[in-house]
């Protein structure tokens, strides 16, 4: 890839996180070989909903996935042939990114200061991210870098509480954490999008798209562990809870094996 695939960098910014970017957001650093090998990636047919939402292939198209983390979406996108610009503010997650991804250009930033030039962006893509940002500043920006008929896609995994284990999880989560039944979720389950939290100014369209993995159960709980919530919480309480959920999900899952499931929640909008 050239400088000329890519959405071009302005030429006088540092790479550097933002100063402002809360502790809780900057946990998985510490947990990023963890958060690269436990969290779930996503579905072909996410990727199919992003090119008919935003009226255009991937391939091809200038992107730039902000709060990239270890580079899990960025993964898909690249390998959808998007000319994709990875934004990480963590120093960790973006190490890990890049040992996976060397040939994919990294940034140093976030999204309330994206550090391209304005109209620069064909698709600007927040997976599992936008919820870290200022959306007071992180919607102007990325209307600022966005070209006119380019689009913003912000999706999150959610696990499927219609499913009967994974219910039950998230109340034994919901106890722990000692939040309530029909409260936002700051656990590791995470919530279906609220549309009132999406950016204004936009017209979003939305779709959801469930999907299943299959995966250890030490897989399973070291994902659990690689949210913030737990990050934040310290080694010891984390442990004990995994501890007592590998016996909650051991006899539901007797050869070891987890089938998760998720829906993810999907909002695109053109600029």
């Amino acid at each position: 890839m050239t400088a000329t695939d890519s959405p071009e960098a302005t030429p006088d910014h540092t790479p550097s996180p933002s100063p402002a970017a809360p502790s809780r957001a900057l946990s998985f650093d510490r947990a990023a070989a963890q958060y690269a090998a436990a969290r779930p990636g996503y579905p072909a047919a996410l990727f199919d909903a992003v090119e008919e939402l935003s009226g255009r292939p991937l391939s091809g198209t200038r992107t730039i996935d902000v709060g990239a983390g270890t580079g899990i979406s960025t993964r898909h996108l690249h390998d959808r042939g998007a000319r994709v610009v990875a934004v990480e503010p963590g120093p960790g997650m973006a190490a890990e990114l890049h040992r996976s991804l060397p040939g994919v250009p990294l940034v140093r930033g976030d999204g309330n200061h994206l550090p391209f030039t304005t109209a620069s962006a064909d698709l600007i893509t927040y997976a599992q991210s936008w919820h870290w940002t200022d959306p007071f500043r992180s919607a102007p920006e990325a209307r600022r870098v966005l070209r006119p008929g380019g689009a913003l896609a912000l999706w999150w995994n959610v696990a499927d509480r219609d499913a009967p284990w994974v219910a039950a999880q998230d109340a034994r989560l919901r106890r722990f954490f000692g939040a309530e039944a029909g409260t936002e979720d700051t656990s590791a389950h995470g919530s279906p999008v609220r549309h009132g939290d999406l950016p204004p100014g936009l017209d979003f369209v939305h779709r959801r798209v469930p999907w299943t993995r299959r995966i250890p159960l030490a897989t399973h709980l070291a994902n659990l562990g690689s949210h913030s919530a737990f990050l934040v919480l310290g080694e010891a309480p984390t442990r004990r809870f995994l501890d007592e959920e590998r016996e909650h999900l051991a006899p539901l899952f007797p050869d070891g094996t987890v089938e998760e499931a998720y829906v993810v929640d999907l909002s695109v909008a053109i600029a």
